[in-house]
């Protein structure tokens, strides 16, 4: 996926949702994995999976920021919750902070606004839970693959929420076990441990690990207001995951 410094993110985006994080500074949680880096001694992979991806955004056809939606077509990973739908819309939200605001729970929102809280809601839930595993606000890079980073509207989302720049890269899934293999044959020739950013070190361009720059980030603007968006969607998963989590 092209991960190869602190505070890169890539994010899978199929059948179910995968974030990737490289970090330094991890904080693990019951609600993900930190893995040491078997090639850097002292990088840690962060691994966070959500069962609910692309089949529950085809299954359901944008909300203003105001509306918060939560929508498990079966049950969750992250949050751990039972399959339903859960939406909420943030009264008095004037963008800018949170005083006075209030949630009201409804059964639908119109048909032009489900699709835009579904995607907005599954991405404002992996950036509260990367920055909660140590991962910085904002990430460095943003890598986006699977099906779903086809989609232009919804690569620009990402660059939104998440605030940085988003890439796209198309590769075979093969890569990896390839570039293994070269560390180790480059290790064994050395004689000694090689990290492995020497391999593609001032030569990403011209290598099978160069991405393509697909959004730019965010408006700042834009950026802030999805800030407070999650901070409040997060106050509310916390209350669902207390009522009807399956810990």
């Amino acid at each position: 996926m092209t991960l190869n410094t602190p505070g890169d993110l890539a994010i899978s985006l199929g059948t179910s949702d995968t974030v990737f994080g490289i970090t330094t500074d991890h904080k693990p949680s019951l609600e993900g994995h930190v893995f040491p880096n078997p090639v850097d001694i002292k990088g840690y992979m962060v691994m966070l999976v959500y069962k609910n991806g692309s089949l529950t955004r085809e299954a359901n056809s944008t909300s203003k920021w105001w509306e918060v939606g939560f929508y498990y077509k079966e049950h969750e990973i992250l949050p751990p919750l039972p399959a339903g739908f859960h939406r909420y819309i943030l009264e008095n939200f004037k963008g800018d902070c949170l005083d006075d605001l209030s949630e009201r729970e409804v059964e639908e929102f119109g048909p032009p606004s489900e699709i835009r809280a579904l995607v907005e809601g599954q991405l404002l839930s992996m950036r509260a839970h990367a920055e909660r595993f140590g991962m910085p606000s904002p990430p460095k890079r943003i890598i986006a693959t699977g099906g779903a980073s086809a989609n232009h509207c919804i690569i620009s989302s990402i660059a939104s929420i998440f605030g940085c720049n988003v890439y796209t890269v198309q590769r075979p899934d093969s890569l990896g076990a390839a570039l293994r293999a070269a560390h180790g044959w480059l290790c064994n020739k050395k004689g000694s441990f090689v990290p492995i950013s020497r391999m593609y070190m001032d030569k990403l361009d011209k290598t099978s690990l160069g991405c393509k720059l697909a959004v730019y980030a965010g408006d700042q603007e834009l950026v802030a207001k999805y800030a407070l968006l999650m901070k409040k969607r997060m106050e509310i998963e916390n209350r669902l995951v207390q009522k009807r989590g399956r810990w």
